[in-house]
């Protein structure tokens, strides 16, 4: 979630290999991230961060290891649309833990202001809509049940008969918000997009 430390010539995080920078990746908790206070220049989190159990600690987090003046860039899912809906189909087929707050809270704009009350001097947000795109809605849902996190966890709860009706739910789901272009799937997903000056 991490990148462009001062000193390190953007060394943290992730990606860079057709850029040719050189990249350290380094595993942690984004709740206790095993960086220094103020340590990098830029934080990014995409579709990552907001999976993070306490939404407090995480933001936090960002804000700790951001130096002063420095930015804080998320895009999280938006509670609402495609994936807000699919991650109400997975909770009717793995309930969440108690008392763990909704991931897709990270895509509105209110969350936010709440998480970084007091750790940021400005909070620009803009939605977003990012395509999911496929040749069918049932190569679609397969990709997601076998290698997305949320769908992977409820499709590995599911006995035989609990796989079935969950994939024939998601692909009940993608059609629903497919844009019936012949030939292949097109799925518009909203997501919020946050940029955060500490």
């Amino acid at each position: 979630c991490c990148g462009g430390g001062r000193g390190r010539g953007g060394r943290r995080g992730g990606g860079g290999g057709a850029e040719g920078v050189e990249v350290d990746l380094v595993e942690g908790d984004a709740e206790a991230l095993p960086f220094a206070d103020e340590e990098f220049d830029a934080v990014v989190s995409v579709v990552g961060v907001m999976f993070a159990p306490n939404q407090e600690a995480a933001a936090r987090e960002l804000a700790r290891v951001c130096r002063t003046g420095g930015t804080i860039a998320l895009a999280s899912w938006a509670p609402d649309g495609f994936v807000g809906d699919l991650f109400k189909l997975v909770a009717s087929y793995l309930p969440p833990p108690p008392n763990v707050s909704p991931p897709a809270l990270w895509g509105t704009r209110q969350r936010l202001v709440e998480l970084f009350s007091g750790e940021v001097r400005s909070l620009d947000t803009e939605p977003r809509v990012f395509r999911f795109q496929a040749p069918s809605a049932a190569a679609l849902a397969d990709l997601f049940l076998t290698r997305y996190g949320p769908t992977l966890k409820a499709w590995e709860a599911q006995d035989d008969r609990g796989r079935e009706a969950l994939r024939e739910d998601f692909i009940a789901l993608i059609a629903r918000y497919d844009d019936d272009e012949p030939g292949s799937v097109s799925v518009a997903s909203d997501y919020l997009e946050a940029v955060a000056v500490r």
